[in-house]
């Protein structure tokens, strides 16, 4: 990772993009997550639902046409073993999955929260499980909330609200666990308001990180970096101090940011157009997925100043 005393640079990986977008992926309207092993995990709106691909780019798998629409996805690690946890946005509800695409459980509305007249008013843009096996659930389409859960998934309460003041939300995207202090913290791109902001495992907010973004969607830690996807072109890494220190795959051309129907022939490899998530792999390659009606996974190559 880059810092004021050794820097490194990411260029795209074009052998492994060329043989992962082998065949249309489908609208990538999800996120992508990296396991143990290194496989990919990448959710679509499409019948190819979540793909799963190898370390070199090749499929290993893909998941039940019934999981389509998965809007966001986490890894976790229960007793030595890894899940996936995944915002189902289009059938308004949590799942949580073994790798191979099984439903361990499935998670709803949270109607004691008062804020739904019917389910399908839920709209969840993220989940992520907290250290101590409680669940956050982001509502970002919905009631631009963050709902908490307890480890047993019964419903505790709801904060956040649309608005632009301290401690409001407007439509909160992508969640991640800021573990770089004494205290792990909730990490919330609040993608109408440009900003990332903290609050604690509490639900009390903390602060304002970063303002003036290019609409947050998701987040992903190495160590004491952070990228962040900007679905207005670009994909940000900051220090710890949340300051910007490196700036991928920026794209000139505003007409293209936050477009999903971008056409193929208009792509340029290494520049985005709408980044929706990302995530590292152990190596700190960084996978890109973009919201785009045909498909598009990019992973960037880290390359270290002395390579």
């Amino acid at each position: 990772m880059p810092s004021t005393h050794t820097h490194c640079r990411f260029v795209p990986d074009l052998e492994w993009n060329h043989r992962a977008m082998a065949a249309p992926l489908g609208p990538t309207h999800g996120g992508v997550a990296v396991d143990h092993a290194g496989q990919i995990y990448c959710s679509t709106d499409g019948a190819r639902s979540v793909i799963v691909f190898t370390a070199t780019g090749g499929v290993a798998r893909q998941f039940a046409p019934e999981l389509a629409g998965i809007h966001a996805l986490t890894l976790v690690e229960e007793d030595g073993q890894e899940f996936l946890v995944g915002a189902h946005l289009l059938q308004h509800r949590v799942v949580k999955l073994t790798p191979e695409g099984r439903v361990v459980w499935a998670l709803g509305a949270p109607m004691d929260s008062g804020l739904y007249r019917k389910p399908e008013d839920f709209k969840p843009t993220a989940a992520l499980v907290a250290p101590d096996g409680s669940l956050f659930v982001a509502d970002g389409y919905g009631a631009s909330v963050i709902h908490q859960f307890d480890a047993r998934q019964r419903y505790l309460k709801s904060f956040g609200g649309e608005n632009a003041g301290p401690g409001q939300l407007r439509n909160c995207h992508g969640l991640a666990w800021d573990r770089r202090g004494s205290t792990p913290r909730l990490l919330i791109c609040d993608r109408r308001n440009r900003r990332l902001v903290h609050y604690d495992l509490e639900g009390c907010f903390l602060g304002v990180l970063a303002e003036g973004l290019r609409r947050p969607c998701g987040v992903a830690f190495a160590g004491e970096f952070l990228a962040v996807a900007e679905l207005e072109g670009r994909v940000t890494i900051f220090d710890r101090a949340y300051r910007p220190v490196m700036v991928l795959g920026d794209n000139p051309d505003q007409t293209q940011w936050a477009d999903c129907d971008v056409p193929t022939g208009c792509w340029h490899e290494g520049i985005f157009n709408a980044p929706h998530h990302a995530c590292f792999d152990a190596e700190g390659n960084i996978f890109v997925s973009e919201w785009n009606s045909t498909g598009r996974l990019t992973k960037l190559r880290r390359i270290n100043s002395h390579d």
